[in-house]
């Protein structure tokens, strides 16, 4: 009954303040992430836990500042020149799609006069600030779950009765422990399609390939949607080169969603964590429909965690209980009569 409770409140939670449940559940990743790291840390170099994870979040820090200031003069310099040479892009792009009878609808929805307004840009400036809030309050939930995770382990077991305490936390370990191998199967994922989108991008000589590499990288914890993402700053890099380099650029990125898909994944996901490919679309479909961005970038370690919440909690200790009661009787009755007609 404490286990329908918790799972009811988490419901109405999601129901009514979805933002708060989402924002809770990355901080909560973003505590695995940290935690999983220290403790990788911790054993391969003997300090404290607390201080592997405190070393951890310093490495990302650096590696992120050291990335910025690498290549912020590069970057700098080819946005100015895609600014200089954009205009002119549009202008033969604009010129082709009016030579269509649907071209001059699109244009027109497409003018700057529709697309700008005063309640757009306020809506805007507002959203920016709020996911900057929201993701403060994001890393300061995963650093203290990170560094004391025992605490808060022990808090959620409480909230159960005493007769399903020890199950709740093996639970809770199991579904943790699901968590730390999605997330090392996706970094391993995203690592390997930055360095081939960066390799791919630089053979056809696209300008600031690393970088776009590198966002090529960070877009692919988003499955199925996130490479499109990625695709968009390099397709604006490859108009200013001509329609051929814009081929070449798709080109890359088909390639490189291909093996990501058909070989990597597989290949990584069968040695850490498996999860339906129906599964993890219809999740992005629901969460992205119903909490925009924010839903379609945790979908997926959302279903990974309910796989294993109903799997631990309603098929293990429900049903297959369910059916070794079921079957008892008939074993009952198979041990004094072996004949099988009932009689003793």
């Amino acid at each position: 009954m404490s286990l329908a409770v918790l799972f009811v409140f988490l419901a109405a939670l999601l129901v009514l303040a979805p933002d708060v449940f989402l924002v809770i559940f990355a901080g909560l990743l973003l505590g695995v992430f940290f935690g999983g790291g220290g403790d990788w840390l911790a054993t391969r170099t003997g300090i404290g836990r607390g201080w592997g994870v405190g070393l951890f979040v310093l490495l990302i820090v650096l590696l992120l500042s050291g990335a910025v200031l690498g290549f912020a003069p590069m970057a700098t310099e080819q946005f100015d020149r895609l600014v200089e040479e954009l205009p002119s892009a549009v202008d033969r792009l604009t010129a082709r799609v009016k030579e269509y009878p649907w071209g001059e609808e699109i244009l027109r929805r497409s003018q700057p006069s529709a697309l700008i307004s005063r309640e757009n840009t306020t809506t805007a400036v507002t959203t920016t600030f709020g996911a900057l809030g929201n993701f403060v309050i994001m890393l300061f939930i995963g650093l203290y779950v990170a560094l004391d995770p025992e605490t808060y382990r022990k808090g959620v077991v409480a909230m159960l009765a005493p007769s399903v305490r020890e199950a709740g936390d093996d639970v809770l370990r199991k579904a943790t422990n699901t968590l730390k191998k999605w997330l090392v199967a996706k970094l391993m994922a995203m690592a390997v399609v930055g360095v081939l989108t960066w390799l791919g991008l630089w053979i056809v000589g696209v300008p600031l390939a690393a970088i776009l590499g590198l966002i090529a990288a960070l877009l692919a914890f988003i499955p199925n949607i996130g490479p499109i993402l990625a695709a968009a700053p390099a397709i604006m890099m490859a108009l200013t080169e001509g329609p051929t380099m814009v081929l070449l650029v798709v080109a890359v990125y088909l390639v490189v969603q291909t093996i990501e898909s058909y070989l990597i994944t597989p290949l990584i996901q069968q040695e850490q964590v498996s999860l339906p490919p129906v599964l993890v679309i219809s999740m992005q479909l629901l969460m992205g429909a119903l909490f925009g961005l924010i839903g379609l970038a945790l979908a997926t370690p959302l279903a990974a965690l309910g796989m294993t919440l109903i799997r631990e909690t309603y098929i293990r200790r429900y049903l297959e209980k369910e059916t070794e009661t079921s079957a008892a009787p008939t074993r009952t009755i198979e041990a004094t009569d072996p004949g099988g007609n009932g009689m003793p």
